[in-house]
């Protein structure tokens, strides 16, 4: 069964960066394509910005022009590089598969901004 472990999240102020990472328990960024969500208060977590196996991308509109996906081969970890981040992007961020192929979620990483 996937498993993923996130990384790299923090507090951290209002402009400021943060780089999230992911490790999945295999070498699946060949068979997948790959995505962080956001867990938003009451509703299913929901998708920030996707990474195709192809390697095109695309991003929800409000972290257009400040989050960059990506992954690492041979480190085999995917990569979420957010900036100028603002309170609104403050949750709990998870990566998975796009779409998710599974039930299983790791423990993800806060991330909080605030001043």
């Amino acid at each position: 069964q996937l498993q993923f472990v996130e990384s790299g999240g923090g507090l951290v102020q209002p402009g400021g960066s943060l780089k999230l990472s992911c490790t999945p328990s295999g070498r699946i960024f060949g068979l997948y394509h790959m995505a962080w969500y956001r867990q938003v208060p009451g509703k299913q977590r929901e998708s920030v910005a996707t990474l195709f196996i192809n390697g095109r991308t695309i991003y929800k509109d409000s972290v257009k022009g400040r989050f960059i996906i990506s992954r690492d081969n041979a480190e085999n970890t995917l990569y979420l590089q957010m900036n100028n981040l603002s309170r609104e992007d403050s949750d709990t961020y998870y990566c998975h598969t796009a779409p998710p192929r599974s039930d299983s979620w790791g423990q993800g990483t806060q991330v909080t901004v605030s001043s």
